[in-house]
């Protein structure tokens, strides 16, 4: 089972011994972020608690996720694969066919509602309550590098809720800090509650907002994960975690946060109320410019009585997100397959951030059937800012770099293999497109052509060992070095 607080999770750490603890002084400003990232560069897979942060009273945990193992850890599960098992296992379209089919069926239908939210009265969270003179002045909220505009919320869970449907958004957008009350939200263009709040906008309403800074990691994940929008992600969270997150009403806006949270601000955005928001070193290893976001105005405080501070440091990858977006795109692989049966594996290289590049296996079946797949993957929402697909046959380990380049070099020709979507949409954080928010993208057919594709040579046969000799290496191979 996965562990129900971020409390819970640090005592797991240090019982598994994968928790630093940093007891000397260190400044949010800059310093905590540089430790944060030499640790993640030196790939140890531990998560960082920091007992003494200059200006506050609060500890604060940092690298929480930095390595499969540790996400694994969080998410109770042996390895990422369990995970993407089951959610295929719950997705999986079999109609039934006559009443004692449906009846088999059932069973799954309970097991997905028993992963709703539960609410509860009261948590560990409504511990300290401020609704009278709320403020952020005693946070331990850091200023990651040099040249951003100020200090930054980098790990928020920014929840938000659709009128329309009633269902809730969970998602991590940083937030920069321009006074003890007021932040800037940077919610991009083509995210959920940036969509709902351009609705409200048209109609003159405000948008309540709550903002959760350390959750159950299952509650973080949800945050982090693509999830569909028509997919209420505290739902979700219960499904990773096995049982439903409990939940309770905020004080001063109509939203319902986890029970067992470590800080929640709560507050609201304003129609028509911009500013700019940044400079910030981001996840693509720039600094993204100024640009106008809504602000976010307090209008309460709900915290621990001992509350832990969780921050993330993002940059020129390899950083800690790397791992949580690996982890993302693993457990959503199952999920892909069952609406592209074709689709062996998909890789997101970290190198790539998430959005620049996506490697992906088939097994071919017909002639243009790399296309087929990448304008499948282009058209889901989840995937639709994928700058470079490259598609490669099933005999290639595509997490093997060197085993797609051997296979893209020589499977594809330029004129032919190459496909060029000119105005599409594009992330936000992409700046190497002329326009924001719009640019091109490329696929790669690094498959082994077809004469149907217009290949009217023979295509040569991969090298290879014969079964025979490898056998006989095999059981003498010993010997070759006895001496």
């Amino acid at each position: 089972m996965a562990v129900e607080d971020l409390h819970e999770y640090v005592d797991l750490l240090e019982e598994k011994q994968m928790l630093v603890r940093v007891k000397a002084e260190v400044d949010p400003v800059l310093e905590l972020s540089e430790i944060l990232r030499r640790l993640v560069a030196q790939r140890q897979g531990k998560a960082v608690l920091f007992e003494r942060v200059t200006g506050s009273k609060i500890r604060v945990l940092g690298n929480a996720f930095s390595s499969e193992e540790l996400v694994a850890l969080g998410l109770g599960v042996n390895s990422l694969g369990e995970l993407s098992g089951r959610l295929g296992d719950l997705l999986k379209p079999e109609i039934p066919h006559g009443f004692l089919e449906s009846i088999r069926a059932l069973p799954r239908l309970r097991e997905l509602a028993g992963f709703a939210p539960r609410g509860v009265k009261t948590g560990p969270v409504k511990e300290i309550v401020d609704v009278v003179n709320p403020t952020i002045a005693g946070l331990p909220i850091p200023k990651v590098w040099p040249k951003d505009g100020g200090r930054f919320i980098t790990f928020p869970l920014v929840v938000t809720k659709d009128p329309e449907s009633g269902l809730t958004n969970i998602g991590v957008y940083r937030m920069q800090v321009y006074d003890d009350r007021t932040l800037g939200v940077h919610w991009q263009l083509h995210r959920k509650s940036s969509q709902v709040f351009k609705e409200l906008e048209k109609q003159g309403r405000k948008m309540d907002v709550a903002v959760v800074i350390g959750a159950d990691p299952s509650t973080i994940f949800a945050g982090v994960a693509p999830v569909p929008d028509a997919f209420d992600e505290y739902l979700f969270a219960g499904f990773v975690k096995g049982s439903g997150v409990e939940l309770v009403e905020c004080e001063t806006v109509d939203l319902r946060v986890p029970a067992r949270a470590e800080i929640v601000l709560e507050g609201y955005v304003n129609p028509g109320e911009y500013r700019l928001e940044g400079p910030f070193g981001d996840h693509t290893g720039y600094y993204t410019p100024p640009e106008p976001y809504p602000v976010f105005h307090l209008t309460g405080v709900l915290m621990r009585r001992d509350p832990i501070y969780l921050t993330t440091v993002v940059g020129k990858p390899v950083q800690e997100d790397a791992y949580l977006a690996k982890a993302a795109s693993s457990v959503f692989t199952a999920p892909l397959k069952i609406l592209f049966p074709e689709i062996v594996d998909l890789y997101l290289p970290p190198e790539g951030v998430f959005t620049n590049l996506a490697i992906v296996s088939i097994k071919k079946s017909y002639p243009g059937h790399a296309k087929k797949v990448m304008m499948g993957l282009w058209a889901m929402p989840q995937l639709m800012f994928l700058k470079v697909i490259i598609v490669v046959d099933d005999d290639v380990n595509i997490r093997d770099m060197g085993e797609v380049v051997w296979a893209t070099t020589t499977r594809f020709d330029p004129a032919r293999d190459v496909v060029i979507v000119p105005a599409t949409p594009t992330d936000s954080l992409d700046h190497a497109s002329a326009m924001p928010n719009l640019g091109s993208k490329m696929g790669i057919d690094a498959t082994v052509k077809w004469r149907e594709e217009g290949y009217n040579r023979e295509w040569p046969e991969v090298v290879g060992v014969d079964e025979k000799t490898k056998k006989l290496v095999d059981s003498r191979w010993a010997e070759y070095f006895a001496g």
